[in-house]
């Protein structure tokens, strides 16, 4: 949510004339930079502050958030009450810092709006069976968006950010990006997965398996901005029967590429046990590959995000495995559909990689996404090299800064 005075009153008078129209129910994120502050804070008491402190105090950005726009809601003369995520229903589970809602009892938000009141529910967070706070992970507010407007029946769940919708690349990396009007749900999957950060990956997953639509806009402008729909119907389905099947370039600056290879008789069983690991310890894995040869035996080779680099080499201590990390690789993705169908499109990839002085170090290919993890220091230059490739026409643009203020819909 904005940092400022300023920032707040315009919030307010958005969530106002929604509720001028209809009952309306808000999600929001913590302010500005306000989870990394209170992370910062976390790590000066403590170097390993404890997972169920550190949710407890992550979740207090959010409980601001949402208590400061009720207070500004309420000087703009519109009833409001904020709730915390546990008071709004949201049962979570799983671990800290990446819970999985489980339940969302929807009664004290009907309440709220059975009263005229605007409902402004603090994102990111909700309990456990034992009632201690669980928050969702970054971006974790758009998912409570989502899981909101499911739970309350609404077909549409607004997305507010200071970007003007999800754009064919990262605008600040590439001026010419395009804002991309209508996508499906299953393509903006794939981008989020890949690393555009315009919506969380796992609210896109959920309201595309729930027929939500998203609807992503600025705060700062009346620009359309882009819907992303949960059915097949009008999205980006016309693109099959084109020659350009691409509809975005994504890329994730902070990968680090993981090298495992066995050490003993039992080598070929050594996915089985590293994945299980991985899964365990909830770290995704990307770019997968299994190799085998003369010269270094039976191993794996897949992508991690890097902030998990020390989880992953400490869990694969105790296989029988010689491990070699690359902390300093990023991935770079084509997404659309159908890409594989079209076989030209992963040599104009490789070739415009390498026409660059660009050496792909892995590679991955499904219909919907093609990635490649090249050096962290080529990371833009790829994304600029690819993106003129295959979408070369400049269109104007906005920027790409995050804010996760959620609104959902008129119930």
């Amino acid at each position: 949510m904005g940092t400022t005075p300023e920032e707040l009153a315009r919030i307010a008078r958005i969530v106002a004339a929604a509720h001028a129209r209809s009952d309306v129910v808000v999600v929001v994120s913590a302010r500005g930079d306000r989870t990394d502050r209170l992370i910062d804070e976390a790590r000066s008491a403590s170097a390993a502050p404890p997972g169920r402190e550190l949710d407890q105090l992550l979740a207090t950005g959010e409980a601001g958030s949402a208590a400061l726009l009720a207070i500004a809601l309420h000087g703009l003369g519109v009833p409001a009450v904020s709730l915390l995520g546990s008071q709004a229903g949201f049962t979570v589970s799983g671990r800290h810092a990446n819970g999985r809602i489980q339940d969302v009892d929807t009664s004290r938000v009907r309440q709220a709006l059975s009263r005229g009141e605007a409902a402004v529910v603090a994102g990111f967070q909700g309990v456990n069976a034992a009632g201690d706070v669980i928050t969702l992970g970054r971006g974790g507010s758009d998912t409570s968006a989502v899981a909101l407007a499911v739970a309350l029946g609404a077909a549409q769940c607004e997305i507010y950010t200071d970007v003007d919708g999800v754009f064919s690349a990262d605008p600040r990396i590439v001026p010419g990006a395009r804002p991309i009007p209508l996508l499906r749900s299953g393509v903006m999957s794939e981008m989020a997965h890949a690393g555009a950060r315009v919506l969380h990956t796992r609210s896109v997953e959920l309201a595309g398996r729930a027929g939500v639509d998203l609807h992503v806009r600025s705060t700062f402008s009346r620009n359309p901005g882009t819907v992303v729909v949960s059915g097949q119907e009008g999205a980006d389905i016309a693109m099959l029967e084109t020659e350009d099947r691409v509809t975005a370039v994504s890329h994730e600056p902070h990968s680090a590429r993981v090298t495992a290879v066995g050490t003993s008789p039992d080598a070929p069983l050594l996915g089985t046990e590293v994945l299980a690991l991985l899964a365990d310890a909830s770290v995704p894995i990307d770019v997968l590959s299994r190799f085998t040869d003369a010269s270094h035996g039976h191993g794996w080779d897949f992508t991690v995000p890097a902030a998990d680099v020390d989880t992953v080499t400490s869990l694969l201590t105790s296989l029988p495995c010689r491990v070699a990390v690359d902390p300093a690789v990023a991935k770079v993705s084509l997404v659309g559909a159908g890409l594989m169908s079209d076989t030209r499109t992963l040599a104009r990839m490789l070739n415009a990689l390498l026409a660059a002085g660009i050496d792909p170090l892995s590679l991955s290919t499904s219909q919907s996404r093609i990635s490649a993890t090249v050096g962290e220091a080529d990371c833009s230059r790829a994304v600029a090299v690819l993106h003129g490739e295959f979408m070369p026409v400049p269109e104007p643009c906005g920027t790409t800064k995050r804010t996760a203020v959620a609104v959902g819909s008129p119930v």
